[in-house]
């Protein structure tokens, strides 16, 4: 009995030394924890990008052709030339050549200015289950695709707030409210509040509104989500105060002309290195509370 006695006491006395020591430095271990995670999703990161490039500079004419002839940075595919913005380009001469952003083995030549929204909600704002997603914005005519099982999304063109009584998409907006479903409305500020300026007053304050931002508006905003016409959604403001970037996704560099993003999944159009609100100046740079990278401008 006394051995056992003497067993409990020793296994207890080190859970405690244990314990305390852990308490102890909390800060260091979080920090160190944070460290290797910034590192290892850097790597991941990093490499996902340069494959994306490979695989456009091999495939898809329009950077083929402007890579050997211009170049380009990070990678540099032909030495000695690094390209005008390091290879970037504006969105507006991508919306010229979409089918040439087409890889040679066939692909589609749309883009979707909804991609990513399904991605990057929970983050802003994690949709319940029943949840009507809508979207108000000019340039989106279709409902977002991915968004989680059980969440329905809708589009709405603001110039169909004078006729709401007859817009369809209105007409299910009303009838969730009445059921007492969850709304989240995501646009421009200015869209937001036309919306909510055409429901009634008494069901309009149940609508959630998450303002999506442009890269060239981060400033200043407490919540919202980064959208670019052309590419998508591609991030969202989280709770730490910072624009964190959909990296799984999205990928984020500085270049001569400005931030650079890249589509790291779509494979048709490809889109790498695209100068978004015609180039940026901003910083890439690594959240120290949850090692991901975050974009700011």
């Amino acid at each position: 009995m006394r051995r056992s006695a003497d067993v409990h006491f020793e296994t207890r006395d080190l859970f405690g030394r244990f314990a305390v020591s852990s308490l102890l430095f909390p800060g260091s271990l979080v920090a160190h924890s944070v460290a290797m995670l910034s590192r290892s999703t850097a790597v991941l990161w990093h490499a996902a990008y340069r494959r994306t490039v490979l695989a456009a500079f091999n495939t898809v004419p329009f950077y083929r052709q402007r890579w050997a002839l211009e170049g380009r940075t990070e990678p540099t595919l032909v030495e000695g030339r690094t390209g005008t913005h390091d290879g970037a380009s504006h969105p507006e001469e991508l919306l010229r050549v979409l089918v040439d952003l087409v890889p040679l083995a066939g692909g589609e030549a749309e883009y979707d200015p909804a991609r990513g929204l399904g991605q990057v909600l929970p983050v802003a704002r994690r949709p319940r289950s029943g949840t009507l997603v809508v979207i108000v914005d000019r340039e989106i005519t279709r409902p977002p695709a991915d968004l989680p099982n059980g969440v329905r999304g809708a589009a709405l063109h603001p110039d169909l707030f004078a006729g709401a009584e007859e817009s369809a998409v209105v007409a299910e907006l009303l009838g969730a409210l009445r059921r007492r479903r969850p709304v989240l409305a995501v646009g421009g500020d200015k869209e937001l509040s036309g919306l909510i300026s055409v429901l009634p007053a008494e069901s309009s304050h149940l609508v959630y509104r998450l303002p999506h931002r442009s890269v060239s508006d981060l400033d200043g905003a407490l919540y919202g989500v980064l959208h670019d016409p052309l590419l998508g959604y591609l991030g969202a403001l989280r709770e730490c105060g910072r624009w964190h970037l959909d990296h799984r996704r999205v990928y984020a560099r500085r270049t001569r002309g400005g931030l650079a993003f890249t589509l790291l999944k779509q494979r048709s159009p490809m889109f790498v290195d695209v100068l978004v609100d015609g180039g940026v100046r901003g910083d890439v740079r690594w959240c120290p509370r949850h090692g991901t990278p975050v974009v700011s401008t």
